[in-house]
């Protein structure tokens, strides 16, 4: 009896390097090669633009890194692939790395206002600010979110329906009580956390892709009552004019009264940037401390046990009920926190700022800083939210990028970017950080 030839290392890797150029000129050539624009001068005529040119440097682009990565790393073992595995940061040094970041990022984030105004001078610095106020906006929703995702383990896909609620609760009561933003604040935290308990009830009985479809479809809700109830929330128009906030009764406004009047400065429009940006960091530091506190505590205890098993939770005596609702009910009272700054920092909201890629995007942040780390959450947004805002004038290819990096961070690092957890509770102030492999990721 013949013995079937074994194909050779060159051949297989051929084969699945060509397989994969076909997959994406499939894809390719529908998502890159055709695009549909609008003929200036021409009555505004639709027409097809194609780019093959660009389809192809994909499909080559792919069949060469799948044959490199089949040849050096996929399917064997050789010196190069165990190099550059020596590469990769193991589990202790990325917990030395997450305890040295945490205080040079402080620093870096009180004193970037001042540097970037230094060296840019108000006008340049503008933009810059900006960009760092969304990048902490997008910090603190993801740690709101990481109370569900991370601690508790319940697969939320609809977390942005209390970013809804929380900049809709501030516009409608600044519209039709005239109330402050100080005083709309904490009212928008709790009504998100009284949509969060509603939220929580209904699914107290679903775990998995169960719970992630509810959640996703209560997203949803949200945005099309938003949608359609025009006489209340403004429906597709939105709501303009939302008050700013104020400095101790003090307006960002040119004149006297001012807050550049009250301290003596020549009137800027940079002051109220500078503002808005410590106020979003102020917020996002007390989410940060709120959040590592109840983890310390009975609560954040339970909602660790609830992640790695409730079966075994219930069996200690711990309410899974309660510890449920308390999960999504402080996890939404941040995000409704950040929905009225969102707000107030705007100007203007409308339903199409709360569609559900935003909940993908926080989710994603949250997944891929790693499952239950703050600092996580904080590199993750700084590359995700800061990094694409930079290649904004690449738009259509910014989604297939966020598909890619999701991809090869799954792949190298699949617990995350920080794959390491401080110990809630531990006999010695100095414990290590354990592996996020020992850690359950949680079935909702």
């Amino acid at each position: 009896m013949q013995a079937v030839k074994k194909p050779s290392l060159l051949e297989s890797s051929l084969k699945d390097a060509a397989g994969g150029a076909l997959v994406t000129l499939a894809l390719a050539a529908v998502m890159i090669g055709m695009k549909v624009d609008v003929a200036s001068g021409r009555g505004a005529e639709l027409f097809i633009e194609y780019r093959w040119f660009a389809v192809a440097m994909a499909v080559v682009v792919v069949f060469a890194g799948r044959l490199v990565m089949n040849l050096f790393f996929w399917r064997t073992d050789n010196s190069v692939a165990a190099a550059v595995s020596g590469l990769m940061p193991k589990s202790k040094a990325g917990s030395g790395l997450g305890a040295a970041l945490k205080p040079l990022l402080l620093i870096v984030a009180i004193a970037l206002p001042f540097a970037l105004m230094f060296w840019l001078g108000a006008r340049g610095s503008r933009q810059y600010i900006d960009l760092a106020i969304l990048v902490t906006t997008y910090v603190m929703l993801g740690w709101g979110l990481n109370i569900v995702v991370g601690l508790a383990g319940l697969l939320d896909l609809g977390y942005v329906a209390f970013y809804a609620v929380g900049a809709y609760s501030y516009a409608l009561l600044a519209q039709y009580f005239g109330f402050s933003f100080w005083i709309c604040l904490p009212l928008a935290g709790i009504l998100a956390a009284f949509w969060g308990i509603i939220l929580g009830f209904p699914v107290l009985r679903l775990r998995g892709d169960y719970l992630a479809i509810v959640t996703l479809a209560f997203g949803e809700i949200i945005r099309v009552v938003l949608l359609n109830w025009y006489e209340f929330t403004g429906g597709p128009d939105g709501i303009s004019g939302i008050p700013r906030p104020t400095f101790f009764g003090l307006e960002f406004t040119r004149g006297e009264g001012g807050f550049a009047d009250f301290f003596g400065l020549d009137y800027s429009s940079i002051h109220r940037i500078i503002f808005l940006y410590y106020l979003i960091l102020i917020m996002a530091l007390m989410t940060n401390f709120v959040t590592m506190r109840l983890r310390r505590m009975p609560i954040g205890r339970a909602w660790e046990a609830l992640r790695e098993d409730e079966i075994a939770c219930r069996s200690l005596g711990i309410n899974t009920t309660n510890t449920k609702l308390t999960a999504f009910a402080l996890g939404a009272m941040f995000g409704g926190f950040a929905g009225s700054f969102f707000a107030t920092r705007q100007g203007f909201i409308s339903p199409e700022s709360f569609t559900f890629i935003e909940s993908a995007v926080i989710l994603a942040i949250v997944v891929l800083g790693g499952l239950g780390s703050q600092i996580g959450v904080v590199i993750a947004s700084i590359f995700m939210i800061g990094g694409f805002e930079f290649f904004r004038e690449f738009e259509e290819y910014r989604m297939l990028v966020f598909g890619l990096l999701m991809v090869v961070i799954m792949v190298w690092k699949p617990r995350g970017l920080v794959s390491t957890r401080a110990p809630s509770v531990s006999l010695s102030k100095g414990a290590k950080g354990i592996s996020a492999d020992l850690v359950q990721e949680g079935h909702g």
